[in-house]
């Protein structure tokens, strides 16, 4: 098979798959359950190959596959990964199976619906990131909507309803006005191609770039999200079920900020120049400073709610906000270092985060309470799900040695560079970040066994043995060899880097620019 169509494959396997779980009676759980897993585990699997025959040192996408689709408006089905999309593509593959898997024991009603969802939700995440032309990407963005609606809104919580019509709202708001965008870049650029649209929007002006990047980082914003877009988090991951979080903060979270990274900040880079006045107050300052502080209040924000958290699902879902704020620093930071840094946080996050909401479901599903004084002292009844929770903790919060520390580090060192306050405020959010977890894990599983609800807990299963094992491997593999991902990520960060500026010398104010470190990636934190 050739690479175009291992590409095309990857993608639309997990449709075949759906397709075949539809084709099952509905009182066949278990192959339902068994399919749908083994499915996914082919769809990583096949992911694989993408990283190892992944040429190093290239920086333009590979597997690329470009046929006609709609000629009339000339979108094409464009499809290629390059060295950020691709590890983006294996989070996804990585993280599905895991949140599948476990899921047989709590998903008790519509199971085969439930399956085919989260089939169909993996091939939409798939082709966001494999994505190159602007329409095509849109259709798979907004596909993913309708999925995890029903993921939320089917078997979610008691308040599942609500959480997933905000859910719903949020995203679609954005989603159209970033459609709006790609119809003005179309009739002014003429062609849809992410490629071609990287020059061909350099006619646009001053205006027309922030107008456009605003619909644009709108969209992505409320995707991240970045405060104050992020009211809609809370509520979705409390009410969906533990693989709905998984997913959502595993990967749909990674898709606002892979959509700045590939579209609003190397499209409209003029746009994070260009200077807003309040005259009312008589401020002054440029889209890259309001963005950079917002990113700067989100990480301490989020790590404060978080503390003041007494369910332990809600105090993840704030986690969230708070580190996703951390990667959009990175990105802000417009050097090759900030952005390789925010890439990598996106892995991390996902890795991290999405471990963190299948450990706390597997709590749920053993004392169906998430309130942290229903616990305390349950290390010594399990011990092995216990010190799993630990090691996970230890890399969200950044302990060296860890994947979160790899990533944290680089992030604040590129934009320390280029904004040493907005590097020293968000380094509080590290401290902060300590705090919370600690502190949660301190009370969940330290201390006296008071409650005699949970004398009879059960350590970890086999099937919980085999979920959590390989994230515990990824998360030092990721800590002590991150090179193994810089190298391959490299060479596009410098691309986009390179984009940028050559866009931003081009607006004619180059001492507003960042300057750009050509060394920086693997060699800055190897």
């Amino acid at each position: 098979m050739s690479d175009s169509l291992w590409l095309t494959a990857l993608v639309f396997l997990p449709v075949v798959g759906g397709i075949g779980l539809l084709c099952l009676r509905k009182d066949r759980e278990k192959d339902l359950r068994n399919l749908a897993f083994v499915v996914s585990l082919v769809e990583f699997v096949a992911s694989l190959a993408l990283f190892f025959k992944f040429e190093t040192g290239e920086a333009g996408p590979q597997f690329v596959v470009n046929l006609k689709w709609i000629p009339a408006i000339g979108a094409r089905y464009h499809m290629g990964v390059d060295g950020i999309s691709l590890f983006l593509v294996l989070l996804t593959t990585f993280i599905t199976p895991l949140a599948i898997l476990g899921s047989f024991r709590y998903i008790k009603k519509r199971q085969k619906e439930f399956y085919v969802a989260m089939l169909f939700l993996e091939a939409a995440m798939v082709g966001v990131f494999c994505a190159l032309d602007l329409l095509l990407f849109y259709v798979f963005w907004e596909a993913i909507l309708i999925p995890m609606y029903l993921i939320i809104g089917v078997w979610g919580g008691e308040r599942r309803i609500y959480a997933a019509i905000k859910f719903f709202l949020f995203t679609m708001v954005g989603s159209l006005l970033m459609f709006v965008a790609i119809l003005y870049c179309y009739f002014k650029a003429g062609t849809l191609d992410v490629l071609e649209l990287y020059g061909a929007l350099s006619v646009l002006t001053p205006e027309e770039q922030v107008l456009l990047f605003s619909a644009f980082a709108l969209s992505f914003a409320i995707k991240v999200p970045m405060f104050p877009l992020h009211t809609w988090l809370p509520d979705a991951h409390v009410e969906a079920p533990t693989a709905g979080s998984v997913i959502l903060a595993g990967v749909l979270l990674k898709m606002g900020t892979y959509g700045f990274i590939r579209f609003a900040i190397p499209f409209f880079p003029g746009a994070l120049l260009y200077d807003i006045h309040v005259p009312v107050i008589g401020l002054q300052f440029t889209m890259l400073t309001l963005f950079s502080v917002l990113a700067v209040i989100g990480i301490i924000y989020g790590a404060l709610m978080a503390l003041a958290q007494d369910d332990i699902k809600k105090l993840v879902a704030y986690s969230s906000v708070s580190h996703l704020g951390f990667v959009m620093l990175g990105l802000l930071a417009l050097n090759a270092q900030g952005i390789g840094g925010g890439v990598y946080q996106m892995l991390n996050h996902g890795v991290s985060t999405g471990a963190l909401f299948l450990l706390v479901g597997m709590l749920y599903e053993r004392r169906h309470t998430r309130e942290i004084v229903d616990y305390g002292g349950i290390a010594r009844k399990i011990p092995v799900l216990s010190a799993v929770f630990m090691i996970v903790t230890l890399s969200s919060i950044g302990l060296p040695g860890t994947n979160g520390f790899v990533g944290e580090f680089t992030i604040l060192l590129g934009m320390y560079r280029v904004g040493p306050w907005y590097a020293i405020f968000a380094a509080s959010g590290v401290i902060l970040g300590a705090v919370y977890m600690l502190w949660m894990v301190q009370r969940v599983f330290f201390g006296p066994l008071t409650n005699p609800d949970n004398e009879k807990l059960e350590d970890a299963s086999h099937r919980e043995l085999v979920v959590l094992v390989p994230i515990v491997i990824i998360i030092f593999v990721m800590g002590i060899f991150p090179n193994l991902f810089f190298r391959k990520m490299e060479p596009s960060v410098k691309w986009v880097t390179a984009k940028v500026h050559e866009r931003l010398m081009e607006s004619g104010e180059p001492s507003a620019a960042p300057p750009v470190e050509p060394g920086a990636g693997a060699e800055g934190v190897g």
